[in-house]
């Protein structure tokens, strides 16, 4: 798949699943619902690997690697997100999900010497700020204890984004990082689940069923897949920017579906938005090949070093000769 399909696929499987999150709250635990969705993304991606005969077998530090993958972008951040939304409304999460782009930027210049451009930062800050423009009325009730845990939530994303950057240098294949990060994520939130001493309920219903199937099929198991990738491709700062646009997808869907309606401010929040993805997407312009110099008609060659015609096919013959003169040894 080419860069542009992973970035659109991205955005429109997350962009869907904030309404599959809201079919999967009720009877059970969220936070077991996200242990049961790694679970079931890990066993479908063992699975998958083990069909096609991937190689499933690693090293000890390669399998550190992908235990902190699980620890920072399969477990810990959906945990402590778990908590924030207790104290804060999921369009403020987004906003504050949504500088994970600066993050990335960061983290990628420092850990990974990424490049860093001032059209990428001009274009982050435009899509943050258009985001904010879009849930301003979340953001104007300021529910201030869960934004620390907010950041924290997303600060722990982005490392994960950063170990899964420094996975691929290293050769680790996404798909079986991805499948041994699950698995490790999922075995944390168990412990994490048993610790808070959190009941393993289930909710036997069509709408619980396959919303859970959804998020572990297509928001874990594809849209975790062609985003790492396009980490991997287009570094993590460019890459995340998906995180600013899926929220746009989300209010599409929830415009349709639940009679959403935007507003004047709003609608200038997405049109900053879709700015600040022309800047940071758009492709770099590379200084091209040096281009040979070719002396024009005015250009002489100095007269000591011409010769005539006849003079130069003289040489050529004498250099004939002693090419096809038998070599005799001294």
């Amino acid at each position: 798949m080419s860069s542009l399909h992973l970035y659109l696929a991205s955005i429109l499987i997350w962009g869907s699943t904030w309404y599959a999150i809201k079919l999967q709250l009720g009877v059970v635990e969220p936070l077991v619902s996200v242990g049961y969705r790694f679970a079931l993304a890990a066993l479908v991606l063992m699975a998958w690997c083990l069909a096609r005969r991937m190689p499933l077998k690693f090293d000890a530090r390669a399998h550190a690697g992908m235990a902190l993958l699980g620890l920072f972008l399969f477990s810990s951040n959906y945990a402590v997100f778990y908590y924030a939304t207790e104290h804060v409304t999921t369009g403020l999460v987004a906003v504050v999900f949504s500088t994970i782009v600066i993050m990335n930027i960061a983290g990628g210049a420092v850990f990974l010497s990424t490049r860093v451009t001032l059209v990428m930062l001009l274009g982050a800050v435009t899509g943050i700020a258009g985001i904010a423009l879009v849930f301003l009325p979340d953001i104007a009730r300021f529910p201030g204890p869960g934004i620390a845990m907010c950041v924290l939530g997303t600060a722990l994303a982005s490392v994960g984004n950063l170990v899964s950057a420094h996975n691929q240098r290293r050769g680790i294949p996404v798909v079986q990082a991805n499948a041994w990060g699950m698995t490790y994520g999922a075995l944390f939130l168990l412990v994490a689940i048993l610790a808070a001493d959190m009941p393993f309920a289930f909710e036997a219903t069509a709408a619980y069923v396959g919303s859970l199937v959804y998020l572990a099929v297509f928001g874990s198991v594809i849209a975790f897949g062609c985003y790492l990738t396009l980490i991997g491709r287009e570094g993590p700062g460019r890459a995340a920017y998906a995180t600013v646009l899926f929220p746009l997808v989300a209010l599409v869907i929830s415009t349709i579906l639940e009679d959403y309606r935007f507003s004047a401010t709003s609608l200038l929040g997405v049109a900053l938005v879709l700015a600040g993805n022309f800047l940071i997407t758009r492709p770099e312009r590379r200084p091209g090949p040096a281009r040979p110099i070719v002396p024009g008609p005015s250009v002489s060659a100095s007269p000591s070093l011409t010769c005539s015609p006849d003079r130069a096919g003289e040489v050529d013959e004498r250099i004939s000769r002693q090419m096809e003169s038998p070599h005799r040894p001294g």
